[in-house]
């Protein structure tokens, strides 16, 4: 028998930690390869986490919402094959590399001055950050003693040493150069404090649930970062509509993938974000950081109402058909809950389809960090005037609104104004005779 260790994988470059959501195996129970084991979140997107091998969980080592670092080891189960004398088991492993990882730590922190007492004479132990940040604030063993831990087993954490010197009257010398950052990316007023809210009998309070929190919180920074300007046209897009109910059969007969609007016009705004590279930008502090790839977001509704954003890498260089099969596969994956994290990451700008609920125009939320974000309104069929050699006509046409919000702190009216009226040329001269 052997012992294979089940870690926590890396899951994109900015995830660095996940919450176990629950455990999907319970300890004795036997677990197939590349089943799904434990089921975790992230500030992102919720995913599951499958078995590397065949084998029976025999030990679980984090419990449901504890928060557990990328790399850590979770679970451990046990393999009926190979020579068990000759694996290298990594549990007996790991003690000395978290030694080796300590004592270089620790070095570290010498060279800047002695650190306090890793061990207390009461036998509380700090890690080399808690006392790094004790040294520099001027914290004592005998007031480190004091403290009262929030971490595991009462161990004093980063946040209750922040906490303790803030409460001390001084200020954290570690995160002065961070909050001078934030202050300078956020607007310096602050928001009014709301109005209490009172509860009747009949009232039903409803808990939001986690990811409600975090879309709550996005959407407030967003408005509290950005300059918030929106620039509205109406498109005509009655040669796409004709030109799709022509194809649209051959297509699916041809590609077995259904083509929607969607994905045209997607199509359409990835060549657009081509010629207006300032469009696909982004803002840290006063430095502005132009994308060398174009990265589209679309927001996706999810079965309880709320949206994620999965992300089209190098937009540009897909044609209709690899567009097409992009979009259908990230929103059916959306809707069952199985994007990986690293597929709603590294968006450099955000289309939402507004008129999929029936709305003719809106004014979307920036999608940080990203400058801009476009809305995609109703197509309806509206009476119109149709210019001619032989003079002008009222005739029908199919048409929909796009609102286009961007942040006005590095995207002028000129050129969120330019952008949208070179995707409404753009989309007006689809060729009706073209193939797919």
């Amino acid at each position: 028998m052997a012992r294979f260790e089940l870690k926590l994988p890396k899951m994109g470059e900015s995830v660095a930690e996940a919450t176990i959501i629950s455990w999907l195996k319970e300890v004795g129970d036997t677990v197939e390869l590349d089943e799904a084991v434990v089921e975790i979140a992230t500030d992102k997107v919720d995913s599951e986490v499958p078995s590397e091998v065949e084998g029976t969980l025999v030990e679980v080592l984090f419990e449901k919402d504890a928060l557990v670092a990328v790399g850590d080891t979770i679970a451990i189960i046990e393999t009926d094959g190979g020579d068990a004398s000759a694996v290298v088991s990594n549990v007996a492993a790991q003690p000395a590399e978290v030694v080796a990882i300590e004592k270089t730590v620790e070095k570290a922190v010498d060279l800047v001055a002695a650190p306090l007492e890793k061990i207390s004479d009461s036998g509380k132990f700090y890690s080399p950050l808690v006392r790094n940040i004790a040294q520099k604030e001027g914290v004592s063993m005998q007031e480190l003693e004091a403290i009262s831990g929030t971490g595991k087993d009462g161990r004093v954490t980063k946040s209750d040493m922040l906490t303790y010197v803030e409460n001390k009257g001084g200020v954290p010398q570690s995160v002065v150069v961070q909050e001078k950052k934030v202050q300078q990316q956020q607007v310096q007023s602050k928001p009014s404090k709301t109005a209490p809210v009172s509860v009747n009998g009949g009232d039903e309070v409803i808990e939001m649930t986690r990811m409600g929190k975090l879309i709550s919180k996005y959407m407030v920074d967003s408005v509290q970062t950005s300059a918030h300007v929106q620039s509205f046209i109406e498109i005509d897009v009655t040669n796409i509509v004709k030109w799709r109910a022509k194809v649209k059969d051959a297509f699916l007969q041809r590609e077995g993938e259904k083509l929607t609007f969607t994905p045209i016009l997607m199509h359409a705004v990835a060549s657009t974000l081509k010629k207006y590279p300032m469009i696909n930008i982004a803002v840290d502090g006063d430095t502005i950081i132009k994308k060398k790839n174009i990265n589209l977001g679309m927001a996706a509704a999810l079965p309880d109402g709320n949206l994620i954003v999965p992300v089209i890498k190098n937009a540009d260089q897909l044609n209709l058909v690899g567009m097409t099969k992009s979009v259908n596969d990230l929103a059916t994956r959306a809707r069952a809950n199985q994007l990986k994290p690293d597929e709603i990451q590294g968006g450099t700008y955000t289309v939402t389809n507004v008129g999929s609920f029936g709305s003719v125009m809106g004014t979307p939320i920036i999608n940080q960090p990203q400058v801009a974000i476009l809305a995609l309104g109703a197509i309806r069929k509206v009476p119109a005037v149709i210019e001619t050699s032989e003079g002008d006509f009222i005739g029908i046409r199919q048409k929909m609104f796009v609102s286009h919000s961007y942040d006005h702190r590095v995207v002028n009216g000129a050129l969120g104004g330019m952008f949208i009226k070179t995707l409404k040329e753009t989309i007006e001269a689809w060729n009706v005779d073209q193939d797919f």
